[in-house]
């Protein structure tokens, strides 16, 4: 019997050209039944994602769908063409939420090779992409970059391929991350049972989420399903057993959801994710493990001619099986280099928008 063709395998480290485009297929219209099942699979209660009154009260057309779940789904656009074969994602940077995204909403993301690292066992290569996902209409919705480790497809000698991108290590904040309707002037705290807007938060201030998620096999699994994410480390439980691990990786993405739905226990009117500035996987997690945070308001600022809104800038910690206020440090340094604790999952640097006093 011939064998056939016409199956994908997926890139390899040596299938990607710097400056290269990807047009990824599948695109996708969001529905209803995709935010019920976000809700499902993470909890989240931030009160813009589920009161259609209070998103037009706060100037869109409806409940606008949560920026995460937005990005998880473009996000797995990208996998089959960039990390089917991947080793691990390994962090984020400039990503920028410029349009809501709705219920019927198609998606549809293309992407550009911005970089490429071979690593230096000879079997693995580092890829960095810039993604754009686009409406119906062409608008962009959401833009990142990312870099992922993916297998080669012949492990060799070290070719010396080594162009790494600028990123950038923070948005900027600026009108750009506003949303032209988003108008929080008749916000009213009852709507999100929390009393803190962003008069009341400062610079440094330090806030342990309290609560904990565990991570059940049933729910990974049907989170990367949900994000059409096939990449072969969360689907394949039976090729991960010969992998370093011995198991199937959860999916970073569902770390970050987990965590921002935690972060509602006091970060609950940071109503609007603008973007992320920076983000790394920093250890694996597996089902089984339960996830906490805590998090650091690094900065805040407001908004030129805006007495509704301001900006606050926050990094959240992501932990495994030790509740954040347990942990005295969720990394060191040594030598210059970022080393963090065993037990930390995800850092997530982001810029959050929130209702100020009136």
């Amino acid at each position: 019997m011939t064998t056939s063709t016409k199956t994908f395998a997926g890139n390899y480290f040596e299938d990607f050209e710097l400056d290269s485009v990807i047009k990824h297929g599948i695109p996708r219209t969001i529905t209803a039944g995709d935010i019920s099942l976000y809700t499902g699979l993470t909890g989240s209660r931030f009160v813009l994602n589920c009161a259609d009154t209070v998103a037009k009260a706060c100037g869109f057309e409806q409940m606008p769908v949560d920026n995460f779940l937005l990005f998880h789904i473009a996000f797995g656009k990208t996998v089959p063409e960039i990390s089917l074969n991947a080793v691990a994602n390994l962090g984020y940077a400039e990503c920028q939420f410029l349009a809501p995204a709705y219920v019927g909403d198609t998606v549809a993301v293309e992407s550009r090779v911005i970089g490429l690292k071979e690593n230096s066992n000879g079997k693995t290569g580092i890829v960095y992409v810039h993604s754009v996902a686009t409406n119906q209409d062409g608008t962009t919705i959401v833009e990142w970059k990312r870099w992922v480790m993916v297998h080669k497809k012949v492990p060799s000698g070290v070719t010396g391929i080594n162009s790494e991108p600028n990123l950038k290590s923070y948005l900027e904040p600026s009108a750009k991350l506003l949303p032209p309707t988003l108008d929080f002037s008749a916000f009213k705290p009852e709507w999100s049972a929390c009393e803190y807007l962003w008069d009341d938060y400062e610079a440094g201030e330090a806030i342990d989420h309290v609560d904990g998620m565990t991570i059940n096999d049933s729910d990974h699994s049907l989170a990367t399903r949900l994000y059409q994410n096939n990449a072969k480390v969360h689907f394949d439980a039976h090729a991960m057993k010969s992998a370093h691990h011995g198991q199937r990786l959860v999916y970073g993405g569902h770390i970050i959801s987990m965590c921002r739905a935690l972060s509602h226990n006091g970060l609950a009117n940071g109503l609007w994710l603008a973007g992320i500035n920076g983000g790394t996987h920093a250890n694996p997690s597996f089902a089984g493990d339960t996830i906490y945070c805590k998090s650091q308001v690094v900065d805040k600022g407001e908004f030129e001619g805006r007495s509704d809104i301001g900006w606050v800038r926050v990094v959240t910690w992501g932990i495994k099986d030790v509740p954040g206020n347990e942990l005295d440090a969720c990394f060191s340094i040594d030598n210059g280099r970022k080393r963090f604790d065993k037990n930390v999952v995800l850092e997530l640097d982001y810029t959050l928008l929130m209702p100020r006093k009136q």
